[in-house]
């Protein structure tokens, strides 16, 4: 065999261990997030913690996601990023092994907060790592497979959540990801070449991170605690304006930093401003709706599902998004990405709006065809999204636009869940001291909550309308199609990236 032919084996074999790794990887990290609304009745089961806190499992895994996906990739170009995405699963083991063995909720939250610093590590090394290991035809695969195991995760977890609770208890998908995770460290310790952008700064905006995070956390915090202290309690308004002082030092901070976290002039394009929000809804209220749907399923006053039920029974909102966003982009293209995600919008507003009018004599079956709305005009709206915050950049802008919305995507699942998490349980707290049934006053605060989201969603329509305005579409290419069913969990650059001025 001569020296070339030696090389290109290697090369392929040494792109084929990258690609193991991270779409394994991926494909854990986002059916272990997906699965764990499922798992909260049973975690507060055993450890004696209302779901109304353990929602905090749920929302500070967002919370700390927002604060460290960029700033894991900035360490990974400085560093290494073999190394930082081997980090990445070493934290996530030590998270998976804290929340098996944890005998409180406040260790399960402890471990989901180090978490969600794991997952964002890992999507964002993994991703870069694919992308700078294969060129040409070879990364457009390697990207398009990333993608769809990434949506294939997302889609499998609640099934697999509910399936494990059953069988193992709830602790036991945490020790399967932690062995899968152990097993990709080998793997990438074997296979993986380091790589690191030698051209980029050394420097890295650890100031902005932790003011991302104290501008997220007492803000949820806040929204968390309202019920109990009310909206305008000194409480709760303090936590607001501590919120808006470190989002405030956080814009000081990005305008005198070599390195932003966040390069504001990106905030003056105005169609990636557009596409980021619409992307922030899409990723709130998916992350609301499973963590409503979930509990209220599960719920004894209410359909009093087993949690394998309930993965079934929320299967839809996941399966019917995958199923559709790969469809998306020739269709975009066709009838205009704007036209698309304004569609979208409105098909999710119907069904929300069609929940909001929930009472306790509902059956599974009425819930279905909402959900399936939902989760279609999640699948319409969510791939020009993220498309177009790529394509309203010039090239070079493209991993910035890239990391804003993915940033966009987490700081909307914690808020989202956050509020419709307060609302679904003062409602019900309200309902049941005004003498309400069990299953009445759950159904109130499920209304209530999804009424919550499809006025955000309505929000959506008008930023179709106002701030989407044209750009270069996507082609349609089976590239494209990866990136649109894995745009409710990460921005995927498509053949329209970098087309902006």
């Amino acid at each position: 065999m001569s020296d070339v032919a030696t090389g290109r084996s290697s090369r392929t074999k040494a792109a084929g261990g990258v690609l193991a790794a991270t779409c394994i990887s991926t494909l854990v990290v986002n059916a272990n997030t997906s699965a764990v609304s499922i798992l909260l009745p049973a975690i507060s089961e055993d450890t004696g913690m209302g779901v109304d806190t353990l929602q905090w499992a749920v929302t500070g895994y967002s919370l700390v996601g927002a604060a460290v996906i960029i700033t894991s990739g900035s360490l990974g170009d400085v560093l290494g990023r073999k190394k930082v995405f081997q980090l990445g699963l070493a934290l996530f083991v030590i998270s998976c092994v804290l929340i098996a063995l944890a005998e409180s909720g406040g260790m399960v939250i402890a471990g989901r907060l180090i978490q969600g610093a794991a997952g964002a590590t890992i999507l964002a090394c993994g991703l870069s790592l694919l992308t700078v290991a294969t060129s040409g035809d070879q990364r457009l695969k390697f990207v398009s497979l990333w993608g769809a195991a990434a949506a294939v995760g997302a889609a499998a977890g609640p099934l697999l959540g509910g399936l494990l609770v059953d069988i193992t208890g709830w602790q036991g998908l945490f020790w399967i990801d932690a062995g899968v995770a152990v097993g990709c460290m080998a793997l990438t310790f074997a296979t993986v070449q380091e790589s690191r952008d030698e051209a980029r700064p050394r420097s890295i905006d650890y100031l902005g991170t932790v003011l991302i995070a104290l501008t997220l956390a007492p803000l949820i915090y806040g929204f968390t605690k309202s019920g109990d202290w009310g909206w305008i309690s000194a409480a709760t308004l303090g936590c607001f304006a501590a919120s808006i002082v470190a989002g405030f030092l956080f814009v000081l901070t990005e305008k005198r930093v070599a390195v932003p976290l966040l390069d504001l002039a990106l905030l003056r394009n105005r169609i990636l401003v557009g596409s980021t929000l619409a992307i922030l809804i899409g990723a709130g209220t998916i992350n609301g709706l499973m963590y409503l749907l979930s509990l209220y399923f599960q719920n004894p006053a209410a359909l009093g599902f087993s949690p394998l039920e309930a993965g079934v029974a929320t299967l839809p909102a996941t399966v019917g998004l995958v199923v559709v966003a790969p469809l998306v982009p020739r269709l975009a293209r066709r009838l205009g990405g704007r036209q698309v995600i304004g569609v979208g919008f409105i098909a999710m507003v119907a069904g929300f709006a069609a929940i909001g009018l929930v009472d306790s004599a509902w059956a599974y079956t009425a819930f279905l065809l909402p959900i399936l709305a939902i989760a279609v005009g999640m699948g319409l709206s969510n791939g020009p999204a993220s498309s177009a915050a790529t394509a309203s950049v010039p090239q070079e802008q493209v991993g910035g636009a890239s990391g804003v919305s993915n940033m966009a995507r987490y700081v909307g699942a914690a808020v989202a869940t956050a509020l419709c998490a307060t609302i679904y349980a003062s409602v019900e707290s309200n309902q049941l001291d005004d003498g309400a049934s069990a299953g009445d006053a759950l159904a109130s605060g499920l209304a209530a909550a999804s009424w919550l989201l499809a006025a955000i969603s309505a929000l959506g329509i008008l930023l179709a309308l106002v701030a989407i305005r044209h750009h270069k579409a996507a082609e349609g290419t089976a590239r494209d199609a990866a990136a649109s069913a894995a745009a409710h969990l990460h921005t995927i650059p498509t053949t329209a990236s970098g087309s902006g001025s």
